[in-house]
């Protein structure tokens, strides 16, 4: 395999969307994958946030065998099996009563928004479609959910997006109960943990008070759990850790295991905008991704949530992990946070470097908000794994200039 044409060809024929790094990554088992000249990876990126299995697990290489040999689509105008057991198991394990199926985290939270403005439509008539999201937080690149996201940057260049979407400083209770308005604001919609924000954790109690201000003012309360999701912080659903319940939640990413999938979930009340002919999606909860997303789902869940334990205990070993790199470079190393395995080490410097560095000794690990190094392995990851993260990224940070 010519290694130096493919990199080649992806210049000349893919649009430059991407800062690529320069590997062909081939084959991937577990927390490692392999590029097409036989190296090996230490993988923290996981798809960000995607392979929550890890790579090609058997459970989920099967289902997707089995189901492309039986039946790869078929329209949702037809009843569709593997599409109701997932969304059974989804509802059954989460607050919802409904589901709909898209194919991304965006799709996702474009469902939502449509859903939560649907909503107030029906009951309040047109004047209550604003939505308050969060300052720095992140929802997707469609126009719908990039005039929610609340970064500028994202935005530049696209204007202007949509209107009705106000931004106030996450987890500030204070300024979203002045932003919400009864008679105006139909959903205030928050990420648990701002994770391309820069993994940014809210107070304890943040949630229950923007539980309070949602009631109060008739809004709905929209969790986006596109990267938070699917036991990533060992829980099933991050909402779990805050004792409160939205009305409507977005999953993607983890959802299918590898496969591209999203799903909006929410109470059977608010479910019940959504008609014939409001939403649709010609792909969304296709037989193949659902079979993926069945046997990740049953996965995580099976052997009394053997996982999400494996994962609080892994999520605890990286953060003290962390911690001491912070106590041995007090200098480079700002801040240690996050909640299972989404931990963010903020650097007092541009994290890119750092990055490349890793690359070059066999780590994987992803830069976010231009000084958090982002770690997200997969759920099944181990100790001796993040011990080798820790050694490799230390010997980086020894190095730097």
């Amino acid at each position: 395999m010519d290694i130096k044409k493919i990199i080649d060809d992806s210049s000349r024929y893919l649009m430059n969307t991407y800062q690529r790094m320069p590997i062909v990554l081939r084959k991937g088992r577990g927390v490692r994958v392999w590029t097409a000249d036989d190296r090996e990876f230490l993988d923290f990126v996981g798809g960000i946030a995607v392979n929550v299995l890890g790579h090609c697990h058997p459970k989920v290489v099967v289902a997707i065998q089995k189901q492309a040999q039986r039946l790869i689509h078929v329209s949702n105008l037809y009843h569709i099996e593997p599409q109701v057991r997932l969304a059974r198991l989804l509802v059954e394990h989460s607050f919802a009563g409904k589901v709909f199926f898209c194919n991304s985290g965006a799709e996702a939270n474009e469902g939502a928004i449509k859903l939560a403005r649907k909503y107030a439509m029906d009951r309040s008539g047109p004047g209550k479609y604003g939505i308050i999201t969060a300052l720095n937080s992140f929802h997707g690149r469609t126009f719908g959910s990039l005039s929610a996201t609340g970064q500028v940057k994202f935005q530049k260049g696209f204007e202007p997006m949509l209107e009705g979407f106000t931004y106030v400083p996450f987890g500030d209770a204070d300024a979203l109960k002045s932003a919400v308005k009864a008679d105006r604001t139909c959903a205030v919609l928050l990420e648990p943990i701002q994770a391309e924000g820069g993994i940014r954790i809210p107070e304890p109690d943040y949630f229950k008070k923007v539980r309070e201000i949602c009631d109060s003012a008739g809004a709905l309360l929209i969790l986006d759990e596109v990267q938070t999701g699917m036991g990533r912080t060992g829980e099933l659903f991050a909402y779990k850790h805050f004792g409160i319940r939205p009305d409507i939640m977005t999953l993607a990413k983890g959802l299918g295991g590898g496969v591209p999938i999203g799903a909006v979930l929410s109470t059977e009340e608010v479910a019940g905008a959504f008609v014939p002919g409001t939403h649709a999606s010609t792909f969304g909860g296709n037989p193949l991704v659902c079979a993926a997303a069945v046997a990740t789902l049953q996965t995580i869940l099976e052997d009394n949530q053997y996982l999400l334990e494996h994962c609080r205990r892994m999520g605890k070993h990286l953060s003290e992990t962390l911690g001491g790199l912070k106590t041995e470079f007090p200098e480079l190393v700002k801040e240690v946070r996050g909640l299972g395995l989404l931990q963010g080490m903020e650097l007092s410097i541009p994290c890119a470097p750092v990055v490349k560095a890793c690359m070059e000794r066999g780590l994987l690990v992803n830069c976010t908000a231009e000084n958090v190094l982002r770690f997200l392995p997969a759920l099944i990851v181990q100790e001796s794994d993040i011990d080798h993260a820790a050694v490799i990224l230390s010997d980086v940070l020894k190095r730097l200039p």
